[in-house]
């Protein structure tokens, strides 16, 4: 930051030590400081119109448990089926819990391993739905 100022000509102001010594001492939040810089450029270039920004989350590629707001548009309602099918099948199939039972003993949460086995689901249940897709795409074609 102090080299910014420096590079606008602020190294030869007399409180120049002042800048340097709050700059550089100061805890700083990327996140809040970019969104405060988003906010004086669009000021400036757009004074008076509406500035829609439309935003991505594939663009988000960090994981973790300190990751705000990431995956906030998944469907509820498909998850929540996928959830009833795996407790199900948890239930039900000895595959799955034993599954359930390795994945526990290698050290991960049993709920780990259920969101685990939710996506296993997803990607089967997938797989079902193109494959009947195709097969009534077919008799389409055929008829």
């Amino acid at each position: 930051m102090t080299a910014c100022l420096r590079i606008t000509g602020r190294a030869e102001v007399s409180n120049f030590a002042a800048y340097h010594q709050l700059l550089n001492r100061a805890r700083w939040n990327p996140r809040t400081l970019a969104a405060r810089l988003l906010s004086v450029i669009v000021a400036r270039l757009v004074p008076e119109d509406p500035v829609v920004i439309g935003m991505d989350d594939t663009i988000e590629r960090r994981w973790g448990q300190r990751i705000t707001a990431r995956g906030i548009y998944r469907d509820r309602l498909a998850n929540s089926a996928l959830h009833i099918i795996a407790i199900g099948r948890l239930r039900t199939d000895e595959k799955t819990k034993q599954y359930v039972a390795r994945r526990v003993a290698a050290g991960h949460s049993k709920l780990d391993a259920i969101r685990a086995l939710k996506r296993y689901i997803a990607r089967e249940v997938f797989g079902i739905i193109i494959r009947r897709q195709k097969e009534v795409n077919q008799t389409r074609i055929v008829a």
